[in-house]
């Protein structure tokens, strides 16, 4: 009801339910280059209630998935008991403090649309829903702020039936709510007074039992009786307690599922037509209270999920230990006319995730998903299958960025920088230094723009949730681009524009690769990728480092050669070659820093190739 993008999992020893939070998170580096952009990232995107809940209009109902509670604290109360057709009337909701709220007027009986419209009086605290396409015919609160009284006028229409009841559902808070708080009946005057009818007691809804799994699960049986779905592949649960384990095993018509990994928060698996989340058949097992609570629901779109009943599973079973949260469950094969549920003869790609909860509350799995690599049938032929946490084209994406922008860049500004006075010697018509920074140059353009179209391959667009990393990516491919157009048409090397042609490209080529560190940096962050553990970021820090600190010791060293070439002239020592002795002892001490320097610059890219191939 309060708009939060939660999924519910149902309480087994209350029938209530908990909800996920879906809350983007991103972790910003510590890094200092580039640390103005990247300190723009720094923004709170929580998703607080803010009492658009029209979808409970009719039942009034919040979509959070738990039981309401008996014995409410708060009241409704209204200025007068009797009214006319076009009359205001005052009504007040007080007690408690309380979050948030949905007032309805409803008829005598309690069915139908809501009757009438509202007048708000304080619109900080209360709006104006329209329910069931009469507008204004409901209020509720406009944040989750705390309040203990909200006042609003009633609007008498002028089809108003003889008695008409307010109705009230308060939140104080996620798990504890009160539905349709009566308040009082108020009638037109002259009519007969409203009879209640007797109350009729619903039998409370029988919940599936749960029990506590004895022992671990293990992986004995997989590729023999289970269909198994594993990461690392081939870990075992019963030994390894970083082992992320489900697996299937069919019998006559059902499906016995199990479900095992390290989670203080929750797991959660999913059967999907295709690689992305929407329209899938979801089940989610939810840590609260030291008990874990089993939980069918169906994802649409990239909405938060929906919590479905809990009657297609039976034997449902959980366990902790050392961390580890273990549950299983059996549901059939086929449910034909069950919707949301899934034909298990068929085909799918598999989801797994996992996630922090808070009271309940699910938030969003910190990591891409673990997916498989292809669609599995878990009731044909048992296998033992792995997945990926990104996907392939997310994968060379990263990759390819990494080579160009943390090596070949690096060298080839080195080169053009350092190495032109004794890189003169020509190769294929230019000097060898010129076609070495070309070279290098033009492969970095390659491999950036190979890269910059792999994203938009795997979306089929524009990627809306992935903060600033797509507006840094597209600034750093333009600059790359005009890098190779300012080169194209450079000037002449004697002509007066050659300067000015100089301090832009050394500009556009400067902007490009602090951008390009600066998107790096976001990057290994997102969930297509996001690369594990706070080494990744100490590995870019070292790498910036590692290249600050070599073009520092190749300036000191060049200042220091210009200085004693100035001594020599001013002695007038007559320089018959332009390779001084002063050029070959700077020449030899280059080599063996670049030498140094391309060795650590691949112990740095084998170290994030080497993560993103584990991922």
């Amino acid at each position: 009801m309060d708009g939060i993008m939660e999924v519910p999992v149902r309480r087994q020893n209350m029938g209530r339910k908990k909800s996920e939070v879906l809350v983007p998170e991103m972790a910003v580096p510590g890094f200092t280059l580039g640390a103005f952009i990247l300190l723009l990232l720094v923004s709170s995107v929580a998703n607080y209630p803010n009492g658009k809940v029209t979808k409970s209009c009719r039942g009034m109902i919040p979509e959070h998935g738990h039981t309401p509670q008996s014995d409410p604290p708060c009241y409704i109360s209204v200025s007068q008991m009797t009214f006319r057709p076009g009359e205001k009337i005052k009504v007040t909701l007080s007690g408690p403090p309380f979050k948030g709220f949905l007032l309805e007027a409803r008829d005598e009986n309690l069915t139908g649309p809501p009757i009438g419209s509202f007048t708000l009086i304080d619109s900080q605290v209360s709006q104006l829903l329209t329910c069931e396409d009469i507008q204004g015919s409901a209020v509720s609160h406009t944040s989750p702020s705390n309040k203990a009284e909200i006042k609003v006028y009633w609007n008498a229409p002028s089809s108003a039936p003889n008695h008409i009841k307010f109705l009230a559902t308060v939140v104080e808070k996620y798990d504890i709510y009160w539905v349709k708080i009566p308040g009082p009946i108020i009638s037109q005057p002259n009519v007969l007074p409203f009879t209640t009818p007797k109350a009729t007691i619903a039998p409370m809804p029988t919940l599936p039992p749960v029990s506590h799994l004895t022992k671990s699960f293990n992986a004995s049986d997989c590729g023999n009786k289970k269909f198994c779905i594993r990461s690392p592949l081939n870990c075992d649960p019963e030994k390894e307690l970083a082992c992320v384990f489900l697996s299937f095993t069919r019998d006559a018509k059902s499906v016995m599922v199990e479900m095992s990994g390290p989670s203080k928060g929750y797991l959660s698996f999913a059967f999907s037509h295709d690689q992305w989340m929407g329209d899938d058949d979801a089940y989610v097992c939810i840590l609260e209270d030291q008990t874990v609570h089993i939980q069918p629901s169906h994802l649409t779109g990239r909405n938060h999920p929906v919590m479905d009943s809990r009657d297609p599973l039976e034997d449902m079973a959980w366990r902790l230990a050392d961390g580890v949260m273990q549950c299983s469950f059996r549901r059939n094969i086929t449910f034909p006319g069950v919707k949301n549920r899934f034909d298990l003869n068929a085909s799918y790609y598999i989801f797994l995730a996992d996630g922090a909860a808070d009271h309940g509350r699910i938030h969003k799995h910190s990591q891409q998903p673990l997916i498989t690599y292809d669609k599995y049938n878990v009731t044909g032929y048992p296998e033992n299958v792995g997945g990926s946490h990104s996907l392939l084209l997310l994968k060379v994406h990263g990759a390819l960025m990494f080579v160009a922008w943390m090596t070949t860049v690096s060298v080839g500004v080195l080169i053009a920088r350092f190495f032109k006075p004794v890189w003169l010697k020509a190769l294929f018509g230019d000097a060898a230094w010129f076609q070495v920074h070309r070279m290098l140059m033009l492969t970095t353009s390659a491999l950036t723009f190979i890269a910059f179209l792999l994203p938009f391959i795997y979306r089929g667009g524009w990627n809306w949730h992935a903060g600033y990393h797509p507006y840094l990516g597209c600034i750093v491919m333009i600059l790359a681009v005009l890098q190779l157009l300012s080169a194209a048409f450079r000037p002449p090397l004697h002509d007066p524009r050659r300067q000015m042609f100089k301090w832009t490209h050394w500009s556009m080529g400067t902007a490009a690769r602090i951008i390009a560190v600066a998107t790096m940096f976001l990057g290994m962050d997102l969930p297509g990728l996001n690369l594990p553990g706070p080494w990744k970021t100490y590995a870019m820090i070292g790498f910036v480092a590692w290249h600050v600190g070599t073009e520092i010791v190749l300036e000191v060293h060049t200042y220091r050669l210009s200085r004693k070439d100035e001594i020599l002239d001013d002695d007038r020592i007559q320089i018959l070659q332009s390779f001084t002795a002063a050029e070959a002892e700077g020449y030899a001490f280059k080599k063996a820093v670049l030498a140094i320097y391309v060795c650590g610059n691949l112990t740095f890219l084998t170290m994030f190739l080497s993560a993103i191939n584990h991922l």
